[in-house]
């Protein structure tokens, strides 16, 4: 097996390791609420980062000036981000919510036009228009499925995954200075760190009670969040990345919707053809951006 085979499996691997994250948060919030579930993955998994990198030989030190660059994305690509997404997860289902949290390529390109002023050529703008037809579609198809029925719950569950969605377009954004002078595993450890802190005042009043409610099917989807989604997705991205141009890298995450709509058939969620037909628009207008 030659080196581009193994980064591909690697990288497909990965996908799907994510996509199982979506099934998982959608059967563990009805035992532990949304806020929760989302501080205990990080509990759990940045102890693990920040040992990694301090046995790893990366610059473990940033300057104090990037603290508040380095808050934004504990903020956006931590806190809020997971806090929306589970919620979301919770009112939706864990299909809709993997298509609809691919929406985060249009925000990239969207917030990069404006504040990076990149170029934004047609076939950027032809992929955006499918996507967002395509997310339409999707909440449309869904709230249309007697097997769901969620009226309006499930639309504003839909809304705070696009809201999840926009955090990480504005930690792309942000981070993107960041990433291009410092380690992106040493910048991506202190927004691990930074967003489990900011984590503690929604959550420190009950956070005892809990951790000892949590069963054992509880702790073993925390840990798969935590240590396989979390730390091995991470770890296994960025070595990816540093052996494969970020672009080829990138188109595998348009995966993650395709394997957790095949991963959800199994659990009891059947999607319909619209549905299928709205993530494809999706998936294909997503592809469209990252190609241009």
């Amino acid at each position: 097996m030659n080196n581009k085979t193994y980064i591909s499996l690697l990288l497909a691997f990965v996908s799907l390791v994510w996509a199982g994250s979506f099934v998982a948060v959608r059967m563990t919030v009805k035992e532990i609420s949304p806020v929760d579930l989302g501080f205990l993955r990080f509990l759990v998994a940045t102890p693990f980062m920040v040992l990694i990198l301090l046995l790893s030989k990366k610059e473990t030190r940033l300057p104090a000036k990037e603290l508040l660059s380095l808050s934004v994305l504990g903020l956006t690509g931590v806190t809020l981000l997971y806090i929306f997404q589970f919620i979301g997860i919770e009112y939706t289902t864990a299909s809709t919510s993997a298509v609809l949290i691919n929406t985060n390529v249009i925000f990239i390109v969207l917030l990069s036009a404006t504040f990076l002023k990149e170029k934004f050529p047609l076939r950027k703008s032809a992929g955006i228009a499918l996507s967002f037809v395509g997310v339409l579609v999707v909440i449309f198809a869904q709230m249309t499925n007697e097997s769901i029925a969620f009226s309006n719950v499930f639309l504003i569950g839909c809304i705070f995954i696009i809201l999840s969605a926009f955090c990480w377009a504005i930690y792309s954004i942000v981070g993107k200075r960041l990433l291009d002078k410092y380690d992106p595993f040493t910048v991506t450890t202190y927004a691990f760190v930074l967003g489990t802190i900011f984590f503690l005042p929604v959550v420190l009043p009950d956070i005892t009670d809990v951790i000892q409610g949590v069963s054992f099917n509880g702790w073993m989807a925390i840990l798969y969040l935590a240590l396989i989604c979390s730390v091995f997705g991470y770890v296994a991205w960025y070595y990816a990345l540093s052996r494969l141009e970020a672009g080829r890298a990138a188109v595998f995450l348009n995966l993650i919707p395709l394997f957790t709509i095949v991963i959800s058939f199994f659990t009891g969620e059947i999607p319909t053809f619209i549905f299928l037909i709205g993530a494809i628009l999706i998936i294909y207008g997503v592809y469209l951006t990252q190609k241009s």
